[in-house]
């Protein structure tokens, strides 16, 4: 890998993230790299002013960071399949980091230029928005009936890495909604409760996992469809292949708007009579592994404490 054009993401709340974010650049420096140090959080977004502002995409975007700064990077670089190597500094579980002890030095970055590295590809989510009132929604493949031509609709395209989902807008309310499901053309279900999750293999770790949905490997490419708090017990996770495309319709009055989040970020808000459609994205989140030996249910059983006492002291026979 060239090391020419090298972006630092930091994460916004944290001076350890930007102390280790200038030594970084130091290092980089130093081998002849042109590095741009840039923050990221909920109230930071650096994307826009860097694809705006920078002459060329870089080689590599390096993400200090917690699991939240490596999901808003997957959102803005993937669509550009600029490959992101992920750090944990001031994150917490760090699911998609590596530990921050690897860091120090210009092995590292000689690791990087000998191709000393696994670039691993994580399914993403896309989501479409309709905002025609009373009209169908139509797939991007035009097999659903068209839209008219003269209708004030706008499309609008939202990814996310982990997951997306649909709640109830209003904060005044009680914060229950009615979301119609459509799989492939079919009404699979009425969901009623607190709303709706998408999440890919990444993201079943995440809000899916805390609202009952399995566990995936990443390597699997499917989706998870996960209600939250359903009002009846019929209403349960189902996996889904990975070509689904998977129609929400808000349902009720039209006082009760849905808001659609991505990966825990505000997306769109929908009225009764408009939708989002749902689909593995055309693109994938590369990710890149520097763990000679990795292995997802170690980390699995390291951030979610899995057998945590005998983890912390001497195994079993078996």
């Amino acid at each position: 890998m060239r090391l020419d054009r090298v972006w630092l993401i930091y994460r916004a709340d944290s001076l350890a993230a930007l102390r280790e974010a200038r030594r970084c650049a130091d290092d980089l420096t130093s081998l002849g790299a042109e590095v741009t140090l840039a923050m990221s959080g909920p109230k930071a977004n650096p994307f826009p002013g860097l694809m705006a502002s920078e002459p060329t995409l870089p080689n590599v975007a390096v993400v200090l960071g917690g699991d939240g700064t490596v999901l808003g990077a997957a959102r803005h670089l993937a669509v550009h399949d600029v490959p992101i190597l992920c750090f944990n500094v001031g994150g917490h579980l760090g699911f998609l980091t590596h530990d921050s002890t690897m860091l120090g030095g210009l092995e590292l970055w000689q690791r990087l230029i000998d191709d000393q590295f696994a670039l691993e590809q994580r399914m993403m989510l896309q989501a479409t928005v309709h905002h025609g009132r009373d009209l169908r929604c139509a797939m991007e493949d035009g097999s659903r009936s068209q839209v008219p031509a003269d209708a004030s609709d706008a499309l609008e395209r939202h990814w996310a890495l982990n997951d997306l989902y649909l709640r109830p807008h209003r904060e005044d309310l009680a914060p229950t909604c009615i979301l119609e499901l459509e799989i492939d053309g079919e009404v699979v279900d009425q969901v009623r409760g607190d709303g709706l999750i998408l999440a890919t293999p990444t993201g079943s770790t995440g809000y899916a996992m805390a609202s009952g949905g399995p566990i995936l490997h990443p390597g699997i490419d499917a989706i998870i469809v996960s209600p939250i708090c359903p009002m009846s017990l019929s209403s349960r996770p189902v996996v889904v292949p990975p070509r689904s495309r998977l129609m929400i319709w808000p349902l009720g009055e039209g006082e009760r708007p849905v808001k659609l989040w991505k990966d825990g970020v505000a997306g769109a808000v929908l009225e009764s009579g408009e939708c989002c459609m749902v689909q593995r994205a055309p693109h994938h989140a590369l990710m890149l592994q520097l763990d000679r030996k990795p292995s997802y249910y170690r980390t699995l059983a390291q951030k979610l404490h899995w057998a945590g006492s005998l983890i912390a002291s001497e195994p079993s026979p078996n």
